[in-house]
């Protein structure tokens, strides 16, 4: 079966696009902020949206996004409220939606419902980052019969036979950490981005795209010219809490996402031109 993942890479890879992979903490500053975010950074030129379930324990996640998890949480998100938005959100887009969440808000929720309602609210794909793949057997076989893909991530200290595992396991598309350390670091070497990258390419069956350290319409050009995918993360999470108490934040946070979307078509238009290592 053909997923809204799958069609949405192949339809960029037919004109020469990455993906701009957009990540909201849902919830933050509210589920309804969350919505119309959704809907504006898909205009913006994002083509993915991944949603994180705000969690009290994160372990990969900086203090940006977990700044915005405790605001999430106050403000009383859950993920019980987190699937019905998505249902509305179905009602009018069919960008690609993509649920974040440590596995015991999963656990919680009991695997196989979260996954049979999780499709049917419209989530496409999921990341657990708290769960490899040789220790997700509570989740794929609930996942594989609600047709929900698992997006498995590999790191810099991946081995070779580590990245072929992964890579072979992960479904829509293979996260690839860009640096070891937490959201919202610094990017700092390209050149080993680009080689690690290359080395995942030729044993993964689908697209890697590649998150952290990627704040800028800089970096987001330059790691348009390595991977099929660009995922930024803590700098939208940050433009969103700097305009969170104005009524212009959603536009905000939109013209940053325009940014991002059009240095990456401007790489794309410059395929000649080598990413800066």
């Amino acid at each position: 079966m053909t997923t809204r993942l799958d069609k949405t890479f192949a339809r960029l890879r037919q004109s020469n696009e990455k993906a701009l992979i957009a990540y909201l903490m849902a919830g933050d500053p509210s589920l309804a902020d969350t919505e119309q975010l959704v809907g504006e950074l898909e205009r913006a030129g994002a083509d993915i949206i991944e949603l994180g379930v705000p969690f009290s324990d994160p372990i990969a996640d900086g203090p940006v996004i977990q700044q915005a998890a405790e605001r999430a949480l106050r403000g009383g998100t859950s993920l019980r409220k987190i699937l019905p938005m998505m249902r509305r959100l179905r009602a009018t887009t069919q960008i690609p939606l993509v649920l974040m969440a440590y596995y015991n808000t999963i656990h919680a929720f009991g695997p196989e419902r979260f996954c049979r309602e999780a499709v049917l609210a419209g989530v496409d794909g999921l990341i657990v980052p708290d769960m490899p793949p040789d220790e997700a057997e509570p989740l794929k076989a609930p996942a594989e019969a609600a047709g929900l893909q698992l997006i498995f991530l590999l790191a810099p200290t991946s081995t070779a036979a580590r990245r072929k595992f992964v890579a072979r396991q992960s479904q829509g598309f293979v996260y690839y950490v860009s640096l070891t350390g937490i959201t919202g670091a610094k990017l700092r070497d390209v050149a080993d981005v680009f080689h690690n990258v290359e080395k995942i390419r030729k044993v993964s069956p689908v697209p890697v795209a590649v998150g952290f350290g990627v704040a800028t319409p800089e970096d987001a050009a330059k790691i348009s010219k390595i991977a099929d995918g660009v995922i930024v993360g803590s700098a939208i999470v940050k433009c969103i809490a700097s305009h969170q108490q104005d009524s212009g934040m959603v536009g905000q946070v939109a013209r940053f996402v325009r940014s991002l979307k059009t240095a990456m078509a401007e790489a794309a238009r410059n395929p000649s031109a080598a990413p800066s290592l």
